[in-house]
């Protein structure tokens, strides 16, 4: 099996109303990947990577992939590949010209946002930030036949801007997804930004707690994802995760009355992803096995029900579970039509934070996930943001917050903050959570 990726990048940095940096670049990176049989059930895997662009160096890679399969323990995700006849039935259209030319990007794709920032950088707040756009050329060939190619571009802007110094410094972050910038409206994101800013005109200090929050969809998606990497099949049978339980997996447990659905989709309109598996490594939830492999919708949890877990070919088949693909975008649906303004104006008294970061791992059987807060803690009281006040510590388990959720509002596409570098495809809504756990008053701004 051969992957190659052609990647073309652009990027643009500015601090302090001007602009700092730009540039472009163009890498290659492939893997070649060998397997030797041993029999119907035993084989061995190599896989060597390069980054050359020389043909010469093609035979080198080749040999030394095919030397460490030699030497290699026995896989335990062996299986058959894949035959191509058998993956056209299946209806799957999602690979481009398998000679097309790669896809490519250069800095020119951030003029209207450089244009638009160019006016914000006239206004007194100080204007900090990062644009990033990718197009990424996937090829996926096999010994059995199977020729795959797909174009994925990934873009992201994130501007924070501060007002005040010392004391008094606030500091406020807005940031948004996109294929080809486009779509992004950065008077919008300015003026929200300069709106959060307003609220920090009174500061307020809280004590730790537990307080009725209102998390934005960008720090629902941080949380989402991190549960979503941990659902793995093997390790929730295994008891090695907090979707294991005695004699089994919690698949089929209710974990809230609203009708929660949480899925990944290849096709989902504007947050597409590549439709079929290319990996150049086995894992708890990739085999190399199954390269080339169709991605098809996965509901997670389905109207407030654990659906699935990911299960590559070998492993759905030592645990008799259906083959699940892990997602490259993750969507969260079943809230009502609510906006984040309308559950703020439902707010007698209550937080709501801008986003979340430094997201850390505590306890895997709990899920039980550390963080701080940064950017924007407002309090809300009788409907209106009053006051900025401190930044907190948290200590909260996705799994539990979708057990204690009370208001879930408009589905919206949104950017991480945490993970926007390894993962930028998400949409969610705004949850109001009654209870949520500030541990303890964090310094950071």
């Amino acid at each position: 099996m051969v992957i190659v990726t052609d990647a073309h990048d652009a990027s643009l940095r500015w601090a302090g109303n001007s602009m700092t940096t730009n540039g472009s670049a163009i890498s290659r990176d492939w893997a070649v990947v060998s397997i030797f049989r041993e029999g119907p059930t035993v084989a061995r895997v190599g896989s060597v990577g390069s980054t050359s662009v020389e043909a010469a160096d093609i035979e080198a890679v080749v040999r030394a992939s095919e030397e460490a399969a030699r030497t290699a323990e026995p896989a335990k995700d062996a299986m058959p590949l894949l035959d191509p006849d058998a993956l056209d039935a299946d209806g799957l259209d999602s690979s481009l010209a398998w000679d097309g030319s790669p896809a490519t990007t250069d800095i020119t794709v951030f003029e209207g946002l450089a244009r638009d920032l160019a006016v914000g950088f006239d206004g007194a707040d100080r204007l900090y930030g990062f644009a990033h756009h990718q197009m990424h050329s996937t090829w996926l060939g096999t010994s059995t036949g199977v020729r795959r190619r797909w174009v994925q571009p990934t873009g992201s802007v994130e501007i924070n801007g501060k007002r005040g110094e010392g004391a008094d410094l606030a500091s406020a972050w807005v940031g948004a997804g996109t294929y080809d910038f486009t779509d992004i409206d950065t008077p919008t994101l300015l003026a929200e930004l300069s709106r959060r800013l307003d609220w920090s005109k009174r500061r307020v200090d809280l004590p730790a707690g537990r307080y009725e929050t209102l998390l934005p969809p960008s720090a629902v998606a941080d949380l989402m994802i991190y549960m979503a990497w941990t659902m793995e099949g093997r390790g929730a049978h295994e008891g090695h995760t907090a979707f294991a339980r005695k004699g089994g997996t919690r698949i089929g447990e209710r974990l809230t009355e609203i009708p929660l659905t949480l899925y990944s989709d290849p096709s989902a309109s504007g947050l597409e992803y590549r439709p079929f598996v290319a990996t150049p490594a086995s894992s708890e939830s990739m085999s190399v096995f199954d390269n080339g492999l169709s991605a098809r919708r996965t509901d997670w949890i389905r109207e407030g029900v654990i659906e699935s877990l990911v299960y590559p070919r070998a492993t759905a088949a030592e645990f008799q579970a259906p083959v699940t693909l892990p997602g490259e975008n993750l969507l969260l649906s079943g809230g009502s039509e609510a906006s984040l303004a309308d559950m703020i104006a439902r707010t007698e008294r209550g937080l709501l934070l801008t986003c979340l970061w430094y997201i850390r791992e505590v306890d895997p059987a709990t899920l039980l996930l550390t963080g701080l807060t940064r950017d924007g803690v407002y309090l809300v009281e009788n409907g209106e943001v009053t006051a900025a006040v401190n930044n907190f510590r948290f200590n909260e388990s996705p799994l539990d917050l979708l057990r204690r959720v009370s208001e879930a509002g408009r589905t919206e596409v949104t950017l991480p903050r945490e993970w926007k570098d390894w993962f930028t495809r998400t949409a969610m809504p705004a949850l109001r959570v009654p209870d949520f756990h500030m541990s303890s008053v964090s310094q950071a701004t």
